[in-house]
């Protein structure tokens, strides 16, 4: 890559990680009326930690997509003050502190998976152990002994020493590369045309078998693990990437047709499903806002502080985010959504925008099938992701209880997003970079120039 853009790379880099620091003072300066103490300390932190990044991705994926890891850093690093902000307030047992560590873990898993992943594609070999991997860490919360049930889902399991951790995050990337490296061998036959109902091309009966399975193992999820966040995901990015391969509109409406189908069972079935469901359609009814688990009240503490927060907020460090539940998790979209206003959420959500088109242009960009699928899957999860946990904060959608990316504290997301980007940077770098023959001759022009 000309140096020039490796330059204006660094640039945005140091941009996003000083908009974090002014956002730092901000918060001290509205709580104390004084700079945090230990601001410089952050700052050196976040700063250190993405030049590691930086140099890492200069040296091994020079041509990868170079907004990408700008972006990424200023997400995280607003995600740290909203968890600095609550710590000053004592609320919730936040820790700016530990969350920069899990971030520095981040960066340390980007740049190894960046270091001994020199080619994506060698991915494409490994598709059915990727699949049983991703089914592995799906069922492992359900295994005696190591899984652990938290407020009434059972998607943890816990490791002595390390705490809690939430192995579905990761399971959502090993599922990606099978489904990128299934669709690709499969995919001349999941695009044959059967029977023609008014518009549409069907789908042949024998062919209905992937997506059948796929859509069990989600209602298996939602079902044994109450977890719809991650039944949500899995179905979903599976329909968006079986899509992209065959360009048959008929999957997506088959897809639709079938999580319609089964989540009316799910509901009347189960009454943890059901739940959901109550508080979405009538969130204000007393006695759903005082359920003791799966209740309404943090859904409309969220929406009251949103309409707090207006337009342009009431400035970070000036609201009162302690009152939300969950405010460092499932609701520290609201949180932001107080203090900055919905001029900060629209902000944020073109962050992820930005963030998701550039994944989509690498995937536009690869070369080879398997590239393309992978690319698009990454990047579709995490848009998916996002509309989902921003679409149940504001009663858009049923809560399903998911976290949002990069933001929300915690170890298992924030390692396993940084994962994804290391992936998405590889495919972008092999996806931008010119062809040997077109590097050699930009070079023997060059040397003619001087």
């Amino acid at each position: 890559m000309p140096a020039k853009r490796r330059v204006a790379q660094l640039a945005m880099l140091a941009f996003a990680v000083a908009i974090v620091m002014f956002a730092y003072a901000n918060v001290g300066l509205a709580i104390d009326q004084k700079i945090p103490a230990g601001m410089l300390g952050y700052g050196l932190g976040l700063g250190g930690l993405m030049l590691v990044a930086y140099l890492v991705l200069a040296k091994f994926a020079p041509w990868a997509d170079p907004l990408i890891l700008p972006l990424v850093t200023l997400i995280n690093g607003l995600g740290l003050v909203m968890i600095y902000r609550l710590e000053e307030v004592k609320a919730f047992g936040a820790s700016a502190s530990t969350q920069l560590m899990w971030t520095a873990v981040g960066v340390v898993m980007f740049t190894v998976t960046l270091i001994v992943l020199r080619d994506h594609r060698a991915l494409q070999r490994l598709t059915y152990t990727s699949g049983a991997l991703g089914l592995f860490l799906l069922i492992s919360p359900l295994l005696p002994l190591i899984g652990v049930s938290q407020n009434g889902a059972r998607i943890w399991i816990g490791i002595p020493g390390l705490g809690q951790l939430q192995p579905a995050e990761f399971a959502k990337l090993a599922l990606i590369v099978f489904f990128a490296g299934y669709l690709v061998a499969k995919r001349d036959v999941l695009a044959l045309a059967g029977r023609r109902l008014l518009f549409i091309d069907l789908p042949r009966a024998r062919d209905l078998g992937p997506i059948l399975i796929v859509w069990g193992l989600s209602l298996g999820v939602l079902i044994l693990q109450k977890d719809l966040g991650s039944s949500l995901l899995i179905f979903g990015t599976f329909i968006a990437m079986l899509y992209v391969a065959t360009q048959r509109t008929s999957w997506v409406l088959i897809g639709i047709l079938l999580f319609i189908g089964g989540a009316v069972v799910a509901g009347t079935i189960f009454d943890h499903v059901y739940a959901r469901w109550e508080v979405f359609l009538d969130p204000e009814n007393q006695a759903f806002y005082d359920r003791e688990l799966g209740g309404s009240r943090q859904l409309m503490q969220g929406l009251f502080s949103m309409a707090t927060g207006k337009i342009l907020g009431t400035g970070l460090g000036q609201g009162h985010p302690d009152l939300i539940p969950l405010a460092i998790s499932d609701f520290i979209f609201p949180a932001i959504g107080e203090e900055l206003g919905l001029t900060g959420l629209m902000a944020l959500l073109m962050l992820y925008a930005l963030l998701v088109e550039r994944g989509l242009r690498t995937s536009l960009a690869a070369r080879d099938p398997f590239s393309k699928l992978l690319a698009g899957g990454l990047s579709f999860i995490l848009a998916w992701q996002v509309f989902i946990i921003v679409g149940g904060v504001t009663n858009l959608i049923p809560l399903t209880g998911l976290v949002t990316p990069f933001m929300s504290q915690g170890g298992s997301a924030l390692l396993a997003n940084w994962i994804l980007i290391a992936l998405l940077v590889r495919t972008s770098d092999t996806a931008r970079q010119p062809p040997p023959q077109a590097i050699q001759d930009e070079g023997m022009t060059q040397v003619f120039q001087r």
